[in-house]
């Protein structure tokens, strides 16, 4: 009985090491075409949010570090900045929409620096399949509102769901979910109007 459980016990550290030992392979074969196809979805990403014929900079690799309550929390976010001809022209900003119906929203916030929002897109999200999750480009266009839409100031009332006196859609049985993006999209777009005046002092992603 002991040999065999030995025998066993042999075979059984053989064959996790040499699963252990092809998983290893496979992961060093294959990590840097994951992460090539990581960086273009990464790039297609932003590019919906700030149309490419803005900018000439490579926005992925002018990453900067954002630590501010507008943004949803008071973890730090990540800001990419579109440059043309040297000259910042605009930013795809992450940002929380702290308080949809079944938790956080994650959003990524393009814009220029007078208020202008280039294109939103919901990158994370838990809400209701069927009500809340319409703000999924793969359910509906509702996101697509915001396209070349400007705030004029924190007062704009029209930077509301239209039950609230806004101009934006809500859902049908479902108005917690787009007035979060909503407002969430308002503070975003509010705070990068502040940025140029910022960049010198932000630190860098590489820095963190």
């Amino acid at each position: 009985m002991l040999e065999t459980m030995r025998r066993h016990g042999i075979t059984l550290a053989i064959f996790a090491a040499f699963t252990t030992g092809l998983t290893a392979i496979v992961y060093s074969l294959t990590k840097d075409r994951i992460a090539e196809q990581s960086a273009l979805q990464h790039k297609v990403l932003l590019d919906q949010v700030v149309p490419p014929a803005l900018y000439d900079n490579d926005m992925q690799n002018e990453c900067y570090l954002v630590t501010n309550n507008a943004l949803g929390t008071e973890q730090p976010h990540r800001l990419y900045l579109a440059r043309k001809k040297g000259v910042p022209v605009a930013a795809a900003l992450e940002s929380t929409a702290p308080d949809g119906y079944s938790g956080a929203i994650q959003l990524l916030v393009g814009a220029d620096f007078s208020g202008k929002v280039l294109g939103v897109r919901v990158t994370e999200h838990h809400e209701t399949p069927g009500l809340g999750d319409k703000i999924d480009t793969r359910i509906s266009n509702w996101i697509y509102a915001f396209s070349g839409k400007k705030i004029m100031s924190k007062d704009d009332h029209n930077w509301a769901v239209k039950k609230d006196g806004g101009e934006f859609d809500q859902f049908t049985g479902a108005t917690i979910t787009p007035r979060a993006v909503v407002n969430a999209v308002k503070r975003t777009a509010l705070y990068l109007e502040t940025v140029p005046t910022q960049l010198s002092s932000m630190p860098t992603c590489e820095e963190k």
